[in-house]
C-alpha cells in the first residue's frame, strides 16, 4: 500500500478543494442560520458532480464490483471508495452540512451501491437516497429494530417509525431498515428503497439540531405502507447463519465516508488556527516537542492524532477498494477520526481563545458541526465494541 495520493486522483481532489473554499466556505455560515433551507447555491454543483462521477454513486456511492472483475483484475487499484474518501474530505474542509445536503449524495446511495444487484443499481442510478435506521426505541442497537415489512403478493407491507434520517425530508427516497420476523432477531433484518409519495409514507418533524444545519434531519412514519418486492437490497432469504451482514455490509462503506467527514473538519480548524496563530508562534518540526511553546506542542500533537486518523481512513477505502474485508478496519478509522476530530476543533477553539468561540470565524461552527461524527453511523462506543469483537474473535452474543 502506498501512502500517497494517487496521481491520477490529484487533480480531481485539489479541484474539490478549490470548490469548497469557493462554494461552499462563503455561504456556511448563511444556512447555519438559515436552518431548514434548501441550499440552492448547490443545485449548480450537484449538477457539476453528477456530470463528473463515473456512475458509482457520486461523494457517497461506494464501488461495489463483482467475483468475475475480481478474478480478472490482477495488482491493486484505487477505485470509488479511494476516490469519495479523497472528495469527502475535501468538501467536508469547506462544510460538511453542505455536502451532506448535495442532491443524490445521500449515506442511502451508499447503501445501494453496497448491496443493491445489477437491475437495482441501475433503475436507482438517478435517486437521491436518505438512509432510515434509527428508531425511537432503537439507537445504536440496529439489531433491535422494530419497524416490520411482511409480504403480500408482490410488494412488502412496512409499518414502523424512523428518525433522525439525514436528508429525509429532502432526497427522493429513503432506504429504510426493517425486520421480516421479529422473532428471529437480527438475521431477518433487511433494508428497502421508499420513493418519496409512497402511500403511507408521512414526514412527520424536522429537527432543529447542534450542527451540521445545512442538512435536514427528518422523522418519517410507514403506516400501511407497500413497498414493490423488488426494491428490497440484497436477497430476501433469512440466513440464520449469515445474521444481517448483508445489511450490515453498508457500514463497511459508509464508515470511511464518515471518517473523511471528520478529517475534513479537523484540516480545517488545524489550519485556521495555524493562520490566527501565526504572529504568536512559529512552527519548527525541527525543534524537540519539550523544547517548543505549549500552544505549539499542542499543535504538534493535534496534527499527529489527525494524520494517523486519515492514514487509518485511507487505509480502509483502500481495502474496499481491493474486495479485502475491511468491517474492522471501517470502524477503527471512524472510530479515531470521529473521535479525534471532537478533541481537534474543540481544543483549536479554546487555542483560539475570543476568535474562536465567536462567530467571527467559523471554528466554534466546526466544533459543533463534528459532534455527530462521532454519534451517527454507529457511536464511538458502539466502533469500540465492534473493534474488539473481531480482535478477539467473539460475537455479538459473546461480547455485548
Amino acid at each position: 500500500m502506498n501512502l500517497e495520493i494517487p496521481k491520477g486522483l490529484q487533480n480531481f481532489v485539489d479541484g474539490a478543494y478549490a470548490l469548497a473554499k469557493t462554494t461552499f466556505r462563503p455561504i456556511s455560515r448563511k444556512y447555519d442560520e438559515l436552518e431548514h433551507t434548501y441550499p440552492k447555491e448547490l443545485d449548480l454543483f450537484a449538477a457539476m458532480l453528477n456530470g463528473a462521477n463515473d456512475g458509482s454513486g457520486g461523494a457517497m456511492g461506494g464501488a461495489k464490483g463483482d467475483g468475475k472483475e475480481k478474478a480478472e483484475r490482477t495488482g491493486v487499484r484505487n477505485g470509488g471508495n479511494m476516490s469519495n474518501v479523497l472528495n469527502i474530505q475535501a468538501m467536508s474542509y469547506g462544510d460538511v452540512g453542505l455536502l451532506l445536503a448535495i442532491p443524490r449524495q445521500g449515506l442511502g446511495n451508499a447503501a445501494i451501491a453496497a448491496v443493491a444487484n445489477e437491475e437495482q443499481a441501475k433503475r436507482f442510478e438517478k435517486t437521491w437516497a436518505a438512509m432510515a435506521i434509527t428508531e425511537p426505541g432503537c439507537g445504536s442497537d440496529s439489531a433491535a429494530i422494530r419497524t416490520t415489512a411482511v409480504k403480500d403478493g408482490d410488494d412488502y407491507i412496512l409499518n414502523g417509525e424512523k428518525i433522525f434520517i439525514t436528508s429525509g425530508e429532502r432526497a427522493d427516497s429513503v432506504v429504510v431498515w426493517a425486520t421480516l420476523d421479529k422473532n428471529i432477531g437480527r438475521a431477518a433484518i433487511k433494508s428497502f428503497v421508499v420513493e418519496k409519495g409512497t402511500p403511507g409514507m408521512e414526514l412527520i418533524r424536522t429537527e432543529r439540531k447542534l450542527g451540521i444545519r445545512a442538512s435536514d434531519t427528518a422523522a418519517i412514519t410507514f403506516t400501511d405502507c407497500r413497498v414493490p418486492a423488488k426494491n428490497l437490497l440484497g436477497s430476501p432469504e433469512i440466513n440464520i447463519e449469515k445474521g444481517f451482514a448483508g445489511v450490515m455490509e453498508t457500514f463497511d462503506n459508509t464508515r470511511p465516508f464518515v471518517a473523511a467527514m471528520a478529517l475534513g473538519c479537523a484540516e480545517a480548524s488545524l489550519e485556521k488556527t495555524r493562520e490566527l496563530l501565526k504572529e504568536k508562534i512559529d512552527l519548527n518540526y525541527n525543534t524537540p516537542i519539550n523544547n517548543v511553546k505549549a500552544v505549539e506542542a499542542e499543535l504538534y500533537r493535534l496534527e499527529a492524532e489527525y494524520e494517523a486518523s486519515r492514514l487509518l481512513t485511507i487505509k480502509a477505502a483502500w481495502m474496499a477498494d481491493n474486495r479485502i474485508p475491511n468491517t474492522l478496519e471501517a470502524s477503527v478509522c471512524k472510530a479515531k477520526a470521529a473521535r479525534v476530530a471532537g478533541q481537534i476543533t474543540l481544543k483549536c477553539i479554546e487555542l483560539c481563545s475570543s476568535l474562536g468561540y465567536s462567530e467571527g470565524e467559523l471554528l466554534e461552527k466546526w466544533g459543533r458541526d463534528s459532534k455527530i461524527l462521532d454519534i451517527f453511523e454507529g457511536t464511538q462506543q458502539i466502533q469500540q465494541l465492534i473493534i474488539a469483537r473481531r480482535i478477539l474473535g467473539k460475537s455479538s452474543k459473546e461480547l455485548k
